[in-house]
């Protein structure tokens, strides 16, 4: 069965905690890509920032509902959630949009393990370490890609 390693596209563009947004969507564009691994100053994952984490800074903002009673004010939403939501809409750099928690694979990881969490997690794109680093990155389209180039016609 193929492996990580074997599907992987080794030309992984990555950014930092205090990359701005703006180059990150200059970077999604022209590279066509969905995602980037965040890295630290040694090329050890820290996080991954998306096309999702993009659009979010372009949604409406939800107000929490608020209800007073007498002298009382009582939020029926997490007022964290709506700090949380305003300060990513807000963010100018990566360190402001990016999730911390990511999800990778093991360069030895085989391609239906790959498939599996892409479609339980909803994921476009995975990165691969070797040793904690970044060695590649696999997309939905590595997995099609070979599907297409192993399936008899």
């Amino acid at each position: 069965m193929l492996t990580a390693k074997e599907i992987m596209s080794s030309q992984v563009f990555t950014v930092k905690l205090d990359t701005p947004i703006s180059e990150v969507a200059h970077i999604f564009h022209e590279q066509k890509i969905s995602g980037a691994p965040v890295v630290d100053d040694d090329n050890h994952l820290i996080g991954i920032i998306t096309e999702s984490d993009l659009i979010d800074q372009n949604k409406k903002l939800h107000i929490p509902t608020v209800v007073a009673i007498f002298d009382a004010v009582i939020y029926l939403e997490s007022l964290k959630n709506f700090e949380k939501e305003l300060k990513k809409m807000t963010g100018s750099k990566v360190r402001n949009v990016y999730s911390s928690k990511v999800t990778s694979v093991d360069i030895d990881t085989p391609i239906n393990e790959i498939a599996s969490i892409m479609a339980d997690k909803h994921f476009h794109t995975l990165p691969v370490l070797d040793k904690g680093k970044i060695a590649g990155i696999v997309g939905k389209d590595d997995i099609i890609k070979t599907m297409a180039s192993t399936q008899p016609s």
